[in-house]
């Protein structure tokens, strides 16, 4: 699995949420609304999900293992980083 295209969508507002993103894999199937978000250790990713009955919040979609969303991860922040420094530049 490839990830063909990354857009990132950043937010205007204060917060810790930094941007929305979406994923393209192998060119055929897109993954919308994975959040970019500041923490306490740095950034990081959050899977699109939604509120159950129970007022939990479930991932939508998401990796089956830890490598997976290590290599997602530092793929969207490394675009996340590339498009703040192009704004930095303009």
């Amino acid at each position: 699995m490839q990830i063909t295209d990354v857009r990132v969508r950043k937010v205007a507002k204060e917060g810790k949420l930094k941007a929305v993103v979406s994923i393209t894999l192998d060119d055929e199937f897109v993954v919308h609304d994975i959040k970019v978000i500041e923490g306490e250790k740095g950034h990081f990713i959050a899977m699109p999900s939604k509120k159950a009955l129970d007022g939990e919040y479930r991932d939508i979609a998401h990796p089956i293992n830890s490598e997976t969303r290590e290599r997602i991860q530092s793929i969207i922040l490394a675009k996340y980083e590339e498009v703040l420094s192009e704004q930095l530049e303009e």
